[in-house]
């Protein structure tokens, strides 16, 4: 796998996890769409942590920046 998602873009995501995670355990959003939600989040902070974005190859983004040889 090559990495393909930014230090931003990962940050980003980890927030969005953390936000998630809060409406869900603080039962803000509750039932299916909890539910959702937090596995969403879970599915973000993965992608964060191993630096790679399935969905991002399937469209052709990469926010990673061009490393210098």
């Amino acid at each position: 796998m090559k990495v393909n998602m930014g230090t931003v873009d990962r940050i980003i995501r980890i927030v969005i996890a953390a936000v998630l995670a809060y409406l869900y355990f603080s039962q803000t959003v509750g039932g299916t769409l909890g539910l959702i939600l937090l596995i969403l989040g879970v599915v973000f902070v993965l992608t964060s942590v191993v630096g790679f974005c399935p969905l991002y190859t399937l469209v052709g983004i990469n926010t990673c920046p061009a490393k210098k040889e």
